[in-house]
């Protein structure tokens, strides 16, 4: 597999083609090297692969945890969702040189290797669980060189959609199909801090204090602003409890009941005039107990009325932020960034294809392609210039990935000669540049 033929095949237009096949030599994927500098600036896949148990003995040690939890993130970022690619990507020089060690002089682990990685391997309780906590502990490691000013933590839910008799699929009516709901928390920079798998018929909010409770411990000696946001889901007073003990600010939907629209009455009755062409918008802030509160807390509220509508569209949010009403629900919106960041987990790293029959292995998946979108966000925060900032996931996946390379051996050294069609050599440049100076910065011992 992937040796040169003699034999060019032609096209029938153009007899002046030939088409030659040397799949040991070329790649489509030649811009993963600048995500495995950054990979090694911050030590990532290695410092992650240490806290994992290797439980293989003899003829099944062929590649090094490692090398293979490159391979499983390197492959995912670049697009190859399913282990059965492994086979292919084996003997692929980019990701052979990205993964390093024994794929650089033969190649990369096969399918069944992968595969028995992320089903057996990953799937150890012991394993499980620090893969669980490797988001979050990769983010401490790029955040000992750039130190946060403030934290801001969004919790939100998806749907991954199931086929067939998968462990823990189950109905969901919101979502209309048998699914995975799996639960994300992002911070301000769009990194996952923490996701976990769960069955299809859970409630959007269900095991969140698995989910946000070892995010806050991490975070706990850090002296900095924390705030914390979440749609009506999470209107929940053992929430606000626990984040009013942490320090955290909070700004959380509410859904509306006829108590906080009495609240809001004078501003229910359509404005007098005729109705501009933008929305006339109103807000007001008030003090609230529901039966479920320990104590009463403040809501503020926003009322707009949009032309040709009879009703005015009403939120609340529950918050203990100060502050204007309009401040505070400026505050809440921002966190629709949240659904575009699960947006760009779905469609870069195809974090939603959860394809094994199992459910252990179904959550392996999962934070293995959490791991790939981190990476890929970091790199775009770290790396890009202000020209491609704007860049979604998928656009550098497109971009700058997907560039088709081809090796070439020398006496002393091996060069990938890119096709620059596909990415400009000076951008390729700044991106290795800027990874360089990320790499001199010296990490502090924890982050302030």
């Amino acid at each position: 597999m992937g040796e040169a033929r003699k034999d060019a095949l032609r096209v029938g237009f153009d007899r002046a083609i030939k088409l030659e096949f040397h799949g040991a030599r070329i790649s489509s994927d030649a811009g993963l090297f600048p995500y495995r500098d950054l990979d090694e600036a911050a030590k990532l896949t290695e410092s992650g692969a240490a806290g994992l148990f290797d439980f293989r003995t003899g003829s099944n040690i062929q590649h090094s945890m490692t090398a293979l939890l490159r391979q499983s993130i390197y492959s995912r970022l670049a697009g190859y969702e399913d282990v059965n690619d492994a086979e292919r990507l084996s003997v692929d020089p980019v990701m052979r040189h990205v993964v390093g060690g024994r794929a650089v002089e033969r190649q990369a682990a096969s399918t069944s290797q992968v595969a028995r990685f992320e089903t057996e391997v990953l799937t150890h309780p012991d394993n499980l669980t620090a893969l669980m906590n490797m988001p979050v502990q990769w983010v401490d490691m790029i955040q000992q060189r750039r130190p946060i000013k403030q934290l801001i933590l969004d919790m939100d839910s998806s749907v991954s959609a199931t086929h067939g008799e998968q462990e823990g699929s189950r109905y969901n009516g919101h979502f209309g199909c048998d699914c995975y709901h799996p639960l994300f928390i992002f911070n301000q920079d769009g990194d996952v801090e923490r996701a976990l798998l769960r069955p299809g018929n859970v409630a959007s909010a269900d095991d969140w204090r698995s989910v946000l409770e070892p995010v806050i411990e991490r975070y706990r000696p850090r002296k900095t602003s924390k705030y914390f946001r979440g749609d009506a889901a999470f209107a929940l007073p053992e929430l606000y409890e626990l984040l009013e003990a942490e320090g955290y600010q909070y700004a959380i939907r509410l859904k509306a009941n006829a108590v906080l629209e009495r609240h809001i009455s004078h501003l229910l009755t359509r404005p007098v005039g005729r109705p501009p062409n933008k929305p006339q918008r109103f807000y007001h802030s008030f003090e609230y107990q529901a039966q479920s509160w320990d104590r009463p807390r403040r809501v503020a509220a926003k009322i707009a009325w949009h032309q040709g509508e009879l009703f005015p569209r009403v939120g609340f949010i529950v918050t203990n932020l100060g502050g204007s009403a309009p401040n505070v629900v400026h505050f809440y919106n921002q966190r629709g960034t949240a659904e575009q960041w699960i947006k760009e987990g779905k469609y870069a790293v195809n974090w939603t294809r959860l394809s094994c029959h199992g459910f252990e292995a179904n959550q392996v998946r999962l934070q293995l392609h959490v791991l790939a979108y981190n990476l890929g966000n970091f790199l775009r925060r770290i790396a890009l210039p202000a020209s491609v900032k704007h860049w979604t996931l998928t656009t550098l996946r497109d971009k700058l990935i997907k560039i088709g390379g081809k090796m070439v051996h020398h006496a002393r050294y091996v060069t990938f000669q890119l096709a620059e069609v596909a990415v400009p050599r000076r951008l390729y440049r700044a991106i290795l540049d800027r990874i360089r100076r990320f790499a001199a910065i010296l990490p502090r011992a924890a982050p302030i």
